[in-house]
């Protein structure tokens, strides 16, 4: 599934043709696209394909195309301190996407069939929270994954107000779903090939919305042998943080909001819009010529009909690019992080501050 849109060379020209094709629509979800590189959670020697619009599977390791991930935030809705919960969590991409928009007092929850995508989850959050600076650019709620299936999480378990199912549910599944859906909450999932919006509006009233049709594969159904009752999967707890953390959160904040105000120039900065080359279209004709062979006279084809398009750069362009120098990128400095490294501070609270990040 995929293909909608055109592959980019790096993750933010991927994210250029989201926004084009109008799967990425609001700001809030762009900024979270931006900060998360999806090159990151490919394999090292997959990573190549990271910016297309296409699916990747490797193993048990699966990630849906951009352009599913888009409409999916999208639908969602994402405020901060909401709660949410991925069922079929995989690669823990979307779950850290979503934590950069709930925020801090937000709950984020995720459950996975097996285990060594769980362990390859974990892996790729503490990469992201020890070496990406997007980790101090946004206020963060972190994900927690577990291992289990999602069609037999405990019937006493919380309700939340975001949920999203990876994977195909069948009509007869639909409303154990719902039920883990706080009344006013957000349900995102494929049905019967279409990527549908369920809202809950009452205790026994939801709406819903086809956005996209879909292909994902089906959920996995324990097998249930005779006598036997599969686990049931018990969510994290919801827990409430100590006042140390809270310290800490407020005074990141208060550190961010000064570093913004004293940069206001790099936070106006925009992404330069690409330059699209212009197409020229030309109609060719099909022109015959005529030859004996023999005593026959046989029509000789010398061109095909149709269009022709060719891809090409204006004159100014092309004066431009020549005309000016190629500036190496800038490194982006993380402000936040200085500033804290600034601060007359014992060593240790800057590296609490700091979460204990190294670069």
């Amino acid at each position: 599934m995929g293909g909608a849109v055109s592959a980019g060379e790096d993750n933010d020209e991927l994210i250029d043709n989201l926004k084009e094709a109008q799967y990425i629509r609001t700001d809030r979800v762009e900024q979270a696209f931006r900060a998360i590189d999806r090159g990151d959670y490919y394999l090292d020697s997959y990573r190549d394909n990271a910016y297309k619009d296409l699916a990747w599977k490797h193993g048990n390791i699966h990630l849906s195309a951009p352009c599913i991930y888009s409409e999916v935030m999208e639908a969602l809705k994402l405020q901060q301190g909401l709660s949410f919960l991925n069922l079929g969590s995989g690669t823990g991409y979307l779950s850290t996407m979503v934590g950069l928009i709930i925020g801090p007092f937000g709950v984020n929850h995720g459950v996975e069939l097996h285990k060594d995508v769980v362990e390859y989850a974990k892996e790729r959050l503490d990469e992201f929270i020890k070496n990406s600076d997007s980790f101090d650019r946004f206020e963060f709620c972190e994900p927690h994954f577990v291992v289990g299936n999602c069609l037999e999480i405990s019937s006493d378990s919380h309700q939340y107000d975001r949920i999203y199912c990876g994977a195909g549910v069948q009509k007869d599944h639909e409303n154990y779903m719902k039920i883990l859906l706080k009344v006013g909450g957000i349900l995102v999932m494929p049905i019967e090939d279409q990527l549908t919006q369920i809202t809950r509006t009452g205790q026994s009233s939801w709406e819903s919305k086809n956005i996209l049709a879909v292909s994902f594969a089906p959920l996995v159904q324990q097998s249930r042998t005779e006598g036997c009752k599969p686990d049931a999967v018990v969510l994290p707890p919801l827990s409430v943080r100590t006042l140390q953390d809270l310290a800490r959160i407020y005074i990141r904040r208060t550190l961010r909001n000064l570093t913004n105000e004293e940069q206001p120039a790099r936070n106006n900065t925009q992404r330069a819009p690409q330059k699209r080359k212009r197409r020229r279209c030309r109609r060719r004709r099909r022109i015959n010529t005529y030859v004996f062979v023999g005593n026959q006279l046989i029509p000789q084809p010398m061109d095909s009909e149709g269009d022709e398009c060719i891809e090409e750069e204006s004159k100014e362009e092309e004066q431009e690019k020549d005309s000016e120098p190629v500036k190496p990128e800038e490194p982006r400095v993380n402000h936040l992080r200085d500033k804290i490294l600034s601060l007359p501070l014992p060593e240790s609270l800057k590296a609490y501050l700091l979460f204990y990040r190294e670069k």
